[in-house]
């Protein structure tokens, strides 16, 4: 068995994990990155969009920003539609000049493997990591299998950033990992369309028939989602009805068809949220979806684990270099409180735009948080500074 030794161990090659080791690297921390799929499959798996004004900096400050700020699309507000009526929240204009960016995450994954891949910092694909050993001891170490073997890293510290299903995940105990989670009684219907954006803003749309959420990728690719049943399969769901599905729900008085073309990729989402009450398990650490899932439609996945991150980074290298353990104590609950917000604002927007097929009551209460929404600059200016920054608040 390969033996290797760095500070800190880093599982998952997300964009979690790999800003993880992006910020420990400009620090001087030593850190090696292992990732369970292929380079390929990382850098091709498509997932959120919409970059809040603060995480975009973050990014920037890593020295990861160049081709977000060149190739981003920065939006100043978003469009809600229901009733077959449009209105704009003008979120620049309700959140102190801040705006999102929208820029997917495979080109953010992109972005810094390439930089770690120059810096010739250790990046290992491939690699299935097998046990978690001696995490309340002052050495853990990990246990992996790649294409060229088993290798075993020694290390002061883990994170881990490999997903809800992980073996970090995993790996806390029973009595550590306790979570709060709810299911939502729909899904999401993603596809990618060749297909230039329709609009230069996101729209939500609340329709009789469901959800509806129009976004972009690039000024040639557009990002669509329909809300469908949890047992709704792909193969109910033809081209043609797809497109007539987007159509219907997102037609208003004054529009009826959005742009078209070749769909060059779908899947079917599950709703859920998800939160983990305990993010540090004596060396090892979680960061992104390994201690918290959001609903999508708040657009909080990516943000809220880049600035897990942030916040895991600045408590390891106070310990590293400075033998500082204050940052490290509290990351569990300063992450915490910042993920029960997003969750709330997360749900918030679920529960607004997902029409109730059972409950009429509930429907009524879902256009009167939407007229509050659109219409009280109070609840827009609430709503915009939850979507553009909320991270940063």
């Amino acid at each position: 068995m390969k033996e290797l030794r760095t500070q800190v161990a880093i599982v998952g090659a997300g964009p979690a994990g790999l800003l993880l080791g992006q910020l420990l690297q400009r620090s001087g921390v030593d850190n090696v990155v292992l990732e369970r799929r292929s380079r390929e499959y990382v850098e091709q798996r498509v997932r959120a969009g919409v970059i809040e004004f603060g995480i975009a900096n973050l990014i920037d400050d890593a020295g990861a920003g160049e081709r977000l700020r060149r190739e981003g699309l920065v939006h100043h507000g978003v469009e809600f539609r229901f009733e077959r009526n449009a209105y704009r929240v003008p979120l620049s204009d309700l959140a102190d000049g801040k705006s999102i960016t929208v820029y997917g995450q495979q080109e953010v994954v992109k972005d810094l493997i390439a930089l770690r891949l120059q810096a010739g910092a250790s990046l290992l694909f491939d690699h299935e990591v097998t046990a978690l050993d001696g995490l309340t001891t002052d050495e853990p170490s990990i246990e992996a299998e790649g294409v060229d073997g088993k290798i075993r890293i020694s290390c002061e510290y883990v994170a881990g950033c490999d997903g809800s299903f992980g073996v970090a995940n995993r790996s806390l105990p029973t009595g550590i990992l306790r979570k709060y989670e709810r299911t939502y009684p729909f899904s999401w219907l993603g596809i990618l369309a060749e297909a230039p954006p329709t609009s230069e803003e996101l729209i939500y749309c609340r329709h009789e028939n469901g959800f509806a959420l129009y976004s972009m990728r690039s000024p040639t690719l557009s990002r669509l989602y329909l809300g469908v049943r949890p047992s709704d399969t792909l193969g109910a769901w033809s081209d043609d009805r797809i497109w007539d599905e987007l159509n219907a729900r997102l037609a208003t008085v004054e529009t009826s068809e959005i742009h078209q073309g070749r769909i060059v990729e779908r899947s079917i989402t599950a709703m859920r949220s998800v939160v983990v009450t305990a993010m540090r398990h004596g060396r090892l650490f979680l960061a992104g979806d390994a201690a918290h899932i959001v609903p999508p439609t708040g657009a909080k996945g990516m943000n809220l684990a880049l600035a897990d991150v942030r916040v895991l980074a600045e408590a390891l290298v106070a310990r590293l270099h400075d033998n500082d353990d204050t940052l490290m104590a509290t990351y569990s609950a300063t992450c915490l409180e910042r993920v029960w917000r997003a969750e709330e604002f997360s749900n918030y927007m679920t529960q607004m735009l997902h029409p109730n097929d059972e409950d009429d009551f509930e429907n009524g209460v879902q256009l009167a948080r939407l007229r509050q929404a659109v219409h009280s600059r109070e609840a827009s200016t609430v709503l915009a500074r939850n979507y553009v920054d909320l991270n940063s608040l």
